[in-house]
């Protein structure tokens, strides 16, 4: 096998595990995770999987920034092609929704599970963990911004309380659903969301879409 060919395997086997230990994580706990566990759950050697994480602080950082690459994959970016403004505002809410919706994680939301797993402790888990969630309501706040600049949000609108109130909809969301079994906590995330950006716009037909 060729160099380039073994980088190319390795990478695979890499991708492969940190996508098992992200969907783990969301199941069993950040801090339950092991290079065992994963090991046993991909039927590889742990031995195998030593060469990538020698402690499992690193396999923990390495399965965070997976889920933010995940993150950006499914909810970020899909989103940020709508039109800037709010109608953009409302893609990131849906596209969050349906992430958790269609169940690409056992646990419904890696970093609901995690912030609230390591909110208590100290250490560079939290620290990265509390840099991505600040990324995150950054981002909120930026597209409220930037609908109140482009005259889609009435003035006044407060894009701290707005990105607030988006976050708290999606954590009621994921968590009541696991918890209570049922999609309708989805369901008013959506309309709660929706009700709320169309009270706040100048033009709501912008974002017109019927909420059961």
């Amino acid at each position: 096998m060729t160099r380039d060919g073994r980088l190319a395997r390795g990478d695979h086997t890499r991708a492969a595990v940190l996508d098992t230990a992200v969907a783990l994580a969301t199941r069993d706990g950040l801090d339950g995770l092991s290079l065992a566990q994963v090991a046993d759950e991909l039927r590889l050697s742990k031995s195998a999987l030593f060469a990538h994480w020698r402690r499992k602080e690193e396999l923990q950082l390495a399965t965070i920034e997976r889920a933010r690459e995940q993150w950006l994959e499914r909810v970020i970016s899909p989103a940020l092609r709508e039109p800037r403004g709010v109608r953009r505002l409302w893609a990131l809410h849906r596209r969050r929704i349906a992430f958790y919706a269609d169940s690409v994680l056992p646990g419904g939301c890696f970093f609901a599970n995690a912030e609230f797993e390591f909110n208590a402790r100290a250490g560079p888990v939290k620290d990265r963990l509390a840099e991505i969630l600040a990324d995150w309501l950054g981002l909120l706040e930026r597209l409220a911004r930037e609908a109140i600049e482009a005259g889609e949000l009435i003035p006044g609108t407060d894009p701290a309380l707005l990105a607030y109130e988006s976050e708290a909809l999606g954590l009621a969301a994921v968590m009541q659903s696991r918890l209570i079994g049922t999609d309708a906590a989805y369901e008013l995330a959506l309309r709660s969301m929706h009700a709320r950006l169309r009270s706040l716009s100048t033009d709501p037909e912008k974002i017109k879409e019927h909420i059961e």
